[in-house]
């Protein structure tokens, strides 16, 4: 959050892969910087439906804003519902849950894991010109954007000029957004020795996951009127859509549930019992 605050913005948004672990933290941590905090989430959405089980099944990224409460309530049981329901590898949902809790959420294209943009790169220019469509449908007018990137990839150069035809086409707006997986550029080379933590990889590993640039960082301003000053409007529309998203989150007084509890037994002690109970049971199994 310092790092938000040097570079004097207004607003920062949180959408980490397939969870809202941080959410909470990450609001009253905004809050306390005087920083508008955006709540969101990048989702893991299954081709086949998230109760699938194939591993030909593939999943494609969607990034959802939280507009107001109906919006977070909704995220919340996507987010849930893709761990209880959806895990397969990765936590999932599908178009039909979006269906029916898209009310309150704004979308956006996401990165070169979305949907379109692997159909744009793929040259299939009029199938994704139907995704974009859909996901107007799923969301409402003025609730769907077209994201564009640029982190110095093949991808990126193709991309772009492609999406930006897009939007002129289906007068879907465009929003420039950059895919922040650190904060400073020079920390890349810590998140590539974390990368190889997670992944139980070495450095020496020429098969080991890693970014090809160094441009994964959170960027100024400045920095993105560099690469898309062809398109400042898309960079103004990031402040416009963090305005749309007012969510209020309340300090729960007593967050965890009451249970009956025996006259014999504290609530410590209860708990206590029915772990041996457990225990017991399992031990045996």
């Amino acid at each position: 959050m310092d790092v938000v605050v040097h570079q004097k913005m207004p607003a920062v948004a949180m959408t980490d892969h397939g969870n809202l672990f941080g959410a909470v933290e990450f609001y009253n941590k905004a809050k306390e910087k005087g920083v508008h905090p955006v709540i969101g989430c990048e989702v893991y959405v299954s081709q086949q439906g998230h109760t699938s089980r194939s591993d030909s099944d593939r999943y494609n990224h969607l990034v959802l804003l939280c507009e107001n409460q109906e919006g977070y309530r909704n995220l919340l049981r996507l987010v849930s519902t893709s761990f209880l329901e959806g895990f397969y590898y990765k936590p999932r949902i599908d178009k039909d849950l979006l269906a029916q809790h898209s009310k309150g959420l704004i979308a956006m294209s996401a990165c070169l894991r979305g949907d379109i943009n692997e159909t744009l790169v793929s040259n299939r220019y009029d199938e994704a010109k139907r995704l974009a469509y859909s996901y107007v449908d799923l969301f409402g007018k003025d609730n769907f954007f077209l994201e564009i990137q640029d982190h110095g990839l093949d991808q990126d150069k193709i991309l772009v000029p492609q999406l930006a035809r897009l939007s002129q086409e289906t007068r879907i707006p465009l929003v420039a957004t950059n895919d922040s997986h650190y904060m400073r550029k020079e920390d890349a080379r810590a998140h590539e020795i974390l990368l190889c933590i997670q992944t139980g990889k070495t450095m020496s590993d020429p098969q080991r996951m890693r970014f090809s640039q160094p441009e994964f960082y959170l960027k100024t301003r400045d920095e993105m009127l560099v690469m898309f000053s062809d398109f400042e409007e898309a960079l103004d529309r990031t402040g416009l859509i963090a305005e749309r998203c007012q969510v209020s989150l309340e300090k729960v007084k007593e967050p965890f549930p009451k249970f009956d509890v025996p006259p014999d037994h504290t609530t410590d002690t209860y708990f206590e019992y029915v772990a041996r109970q457990g225990f017991e049971k399992r031990r045996v199994r």
